[in-house]
């Protein structure tokens, strides 16, 4: 049994569709102006209706979704993959983002453990030559 919602505030719904763990995360992207409905920056408080058109910026990736159904309530990671599609125009241009990071860190190899006593103090001197 689905009812039937007119609207519902912005950040319960992005809680709810799972960009964001929880809803003060939520808000705190709202008010910091990573979240635009069709164009124009919102207020948590806001409310969303279907067929509304969602930017929604969340790190490095940028999300450009349409809302289809509306929920306040926190489901499965398939059931809230229901409430929005995304654009095909941002899937790619996500998918290129991670290629691009991808290709970026082929060269850099992170360190297996933390450097001991000896290596922390050549870091350190060769610091030191920088300052002089």
């Amino acid at each position: 049994m689905t009812e039937i919602i007119p609207s519902v505030r912005l950040d319960l719904w992005l809680w709810a569709a799972r960009f964001y763990k929880t809803r003060s995360l939520a808000k705190q992207a709202i008010e910091s102006g990573r979240v635009e409905v069709d164009g124009q920056s919102a207020k948590a408080s806001r409310g969303l209706k279907s067929g509304e058109k969602l930017s929604v910026r969340r790190g490095d990736e940028l999300f450009e979704i349409e809302v289809l159904a509306l929920s306040s309530k926190r489901g499965s990671a398939t059931i809230a993959r229901t409430l929005y599609v995304e654009s095909p125009e941002s899937i790619a241009r996500r998918a290129a983002d991670v290629e691009k990071r991808r290709l970026e860190a082929t060269g850099y190899r992170a360190p297996l453990s933390k450097p001991d006593k000896r290596a922390r103090r050549l870091i350190q001197a060769l610091g030191d030559l920088d300052a002089g």
